[in-house]
């Protein structure tokens, strides 16, 4: 397994050891003692989630007020940009913003620590999403943030999709992220 580090310190892509040969591949998608020693604590999660999505579909930008939830992400079919925003006030990468391409083709997984806000744009004709949590889904908590709030300036590559993103009604109505009160 290698571990990058990304420009918010505690957001990290991890590449795990993959064998591969004429009969396909095999890969250790999760290892408790590995991760632990790569974000340098123990880290316990409650609940695997698996979403698939369409081309051009956006899902975010999220995060829970309450029950702050850390995300360890990968890309099981397809292809899709996945970003991370940190959200934490007394963070120096405050409203800073980590954007990683993850595929079926290059197994990359993205830690994403409790407190940021977290969403991904599918740039294949459909993905495969999985993600463990570290607290379960409080929708009473849940929030979300504009995916293309101006403050951001996330530059999601959207040359990729046909026309407009895709988004929930939920994700219509994000908010400012300056009105998130963070």
């Amino acid at each position: 397994m290698q571990v990058h580090s990304t420009a918010i310190h505690d957001v990290l892509i991890i590449e795990p050891k993959v064998f591969q040969d004429e009969r396909g591949f095999f890969l250790e998608s999760f290892n408790q003692q590995r991760f632990d020693e790569a974000v340098g604590e123990h880290i316990e999660f409650v609940q695997d989630n698996h979403s698939k999505s369409q081309h051009g579909v956006l899902r975010g930008l999220h995060f829970q007020t309450e029950q702050a939830q850390g995300k360890l992400v990968r890309c099981t079919l397809g292809r899709v940009f996945d970003v991370a925003v940190d959200i934490r006030k007394d963070s120096p990468s405050y409203g800073q913003w980590v954007g990683v391409e993850l595929s079926a083709e290059n197994f990359r997984q993205l830690w994403v620590p409790a407190g940021l806000a977290h969403g991904f744009l599918v740039l294949s004709e459909h993905a495969e999403f999985l993600y463990k949590t570290t607290e379960f889904y409080a929708p009473q908590f849940e929030k979300s943030i504009r995916w293309d709030d101006p403050t951001l300036n996330i530059a999601w590559p959207l040359s990729e999709i046909r026309g407009e993103p895709t988004l929930s009604v939920k994700d219509q109505n994000g908010e400012a992220f300056l009105a998130q009160g963070n």
